[in-house]
């Protein structure tokens, strides 16, 4: 092996040391829980329970943290996370092994528990 092919090698486990797996982002929101979801936000809110409601009410994230909620990033540190509707999450399929659906500023993700990457994003599930 040659001078070159040691060093594109070398260069090549470098990166593969500091990319995210790929794998990981292969992971995302199948079509079935996208309408699930969908169908859940578009119905109307039937009153049932004083107070609660299916569209969060916070205020935004500061734009510089918002354009990090995107597949292959991490989440933000102490980023507040909420958790899904529990009559939501009776209607979707159990969430794959290592991973969580949480909502965050409207969003909702698809997040490595172990790492805290986001594997997907569904933007306008909530506000459409």
């Amino acid at each position: 092996m040659g001078f070159r092919s040691k060093a594109l090698a070398l260069v090549a486990a470098s990166l593969a040391a500091t990319v995210p797996a790929v794998a990981d982002l292969a992971v995302v929101f199948t079509k079935d829980e996208i309408a699930i979801i969908h169908d859940y936000y578009a119905q109307p809110n039937d009153g049932a329970g004083k107070g609660q409601q299916k569209k969060p009410k916070s205020k935004p994230l500061p734009p510089g943290i918002t354009k990090n909620l995107t597949r292959g990033k991490p989440l933000p540190p102490g980023i507040a996370k909420q958790e899904l509707p529990n009559d939501l999450i009776q209607r979707l399929p159990p969430v794959r092994d290592g991973y969580e659906r949480v909502m965050v500023d409207g969003r909702l993700l698809l997040v490595a528990v172990a790492t805290q990457v986001i594997a997907d994003v569904l933007s306008d599930a909530i506000f459409n």
